[in-house]
């Protein structure tokens, strides 16, 4: 099996407290902080667990959350992270 970043795609998407879980087709379970996603920080459990994936899971989707994510971009440490305002 081919485990490259251009294959990366996820099969199943869970959370615990403080990390959303990925499980890649490939057998790899990868773990990312849920503050680095500021959409997922108050939303509760049932929000959360519902998404869809795309392009085979080359993709992840919460509508209700208005998030979207690429899992080659997790794999490579690229997050949505929110961005503070710079002062003058």
């Amino acid at each position: 099996m081919n485990f490259s970043v251009e294959n990366a795609r996820t099969q199943k998407v869970w959370f615990d407290e403080n990390n959303m879980w990925l499980l890649l087709i490939d057998g790899r379970q990868l773990s990312i902080p849920k503050a680095y996603f500021p959409n997922f920080k108050d939303a509760p459990n049932e929000k959360l667990l519902d998404y869809s994936l795309s392009g085979g899971g080359i993709g992840i989707h919460w509508d209700n959350l208005d998030e979207d994510l690429y899992v080659p971009n997790l794999l490579l440490g690229i997050y949505s992270v929110e961005k503070k305002p710079v002062s003058a």
